[in-house]
């Protein structure tokens, strides 16, 4: 069997139902869940640092990485952090969904890719622990690379795969560090970064500790640094306005609350739009503008093509109207 066989590649947007078959408490707020095709066929292969984009219970779109050896081919694993203040999708998956229950999924995508190096240092912070535990585990089976871990949370509670941190493989290369929510006591990463020397370091977490690794690694190669922000575009603000949008092919106007996106407002209408990881990053639900002004919030858009598209999962109007190709 080749590399392509077993679960179909979906087409755009197209999603694969697939199976939750295993569905734990990891962490405070955080889920682990095993997601496998019906009867058994291997899913589509990955490298890690992926990500796949999923229907969330609630109907929105959601990014999760795979935290599982890309080696094996039976199951896919996602951690969840359950957003609380969020929009309803992660919530959804924790609250929703339990093992046996079915979940539209996309094809694995991979910008956070693992390079082939002689030496790695990881570093996470909270839920951003995900790829870097798939990267941790491909290493593992290859077995003769070097690697090192730094993974920072709040407590042990907060500590998303803590019993896979202390199996001795991982244990022995991993440096855990607890703030407890405390600013004085963040990890200083300073002295693992002060020298550039020929590892690659990954890092994946909240944006400030990004930051902080960005600032301490200037002086390092560029392409010896890699960053994964796990955090989409913010698509509904503070300050937002409501509006509304004209579908030029039929003349149906309808509203744009101020803390509903274009895309979830003219699904709830109706519409059957096509979208991917409705966080501004994917490009699926480009929509061209016929008349308006859109505030741009996507990640993807050109400035030429901005003139006339815009991603209705995330942008919203600059006046009070906007007419769509719909």
């Amino acid at each position: 069997m080749n590399e392509t066989d077993g679960m179909a590649a979906p087409a755009g947007g197209e999603l694969t139902p697939v199976l939750v078959t295993e569905k734990r408490i990891a962490a405070n707020d955080v889920c682990v869940m095993r997601l496998a095709l019906p009867n058994g066929p291997p899913m589509l292969p990955f490298t890690p640092g992926a990500h796949i984009p999923v229907r969330t219970p609630s109907g929105a779109m959601r990014t999760y990485s795979l935290a599982n050896d890309p080696a094996e081919r039976d199951h896919y694993e996602i951690g969840v952090k359950i957003e609380r203040e969020g929009r309803g999708g992660s919530l959804s998956m924790a609250e929703k969904l339990d093992a046996g229950d079915m979940l539209e999924i996309g094809a694995p995508r991979n910008d956070f890719e693992l390079v082939p190096a002689g030496r790695y240092l990881f570093i996470a912070g909270g839920i951003g622990i995900t790829p870097i535990m798939s990267m941790c585990r491909s290493l593992r089976r290859r077995g003769d690379v070097e690697f090192r871990l730094i993974y920072c949370t709040r407590s042990p509670a907060e500590t998303a795969f803590l019993d896979v941190v202390g199996e001795n493989w991982l244990a022995e290369r991993t440096l855990l560090h607890h703030d407890r929510g405390d600013p004085a006591a963040i990890y200083d990463f300073w002295p693992e970064l002060e020298t550039a020397d020929d590892r690659h370091v990954y890092c994946c977490g909240p944006k400030p500790m990004l930051e902080d690794i960005r600032d301490m690694s200037g002086h390092w190669p560029v392409h010896q640094v890699h960053f994964e922000d796990f955090l989409p575009v913010v698509a509904v603000r503070e300050g937002d306005r409501e509006f509304t949008v004209e579908l030029s092919r039929s003349g149906r106007v309808i509203t744009i609350p101020a803390d509903r996106s274009v895309l979830e407002t003219l699904r709830d209408a109706g519409l059957d739009l096509r979208s991917s990881c409705e966080s501004g990053t994917c490009g699926t639900c480009r929509t061209r503008v016929v008349s308006g002004e859109p505030e741009h919030r996507d990640l993807v858009l050109t400035d030429q093509e901005r003139k006339n598209s815009m991603m209705i999962c995330v942008s919203r109007a600059r006046g009070g109207k906007l007419v769509l190709d719909l």
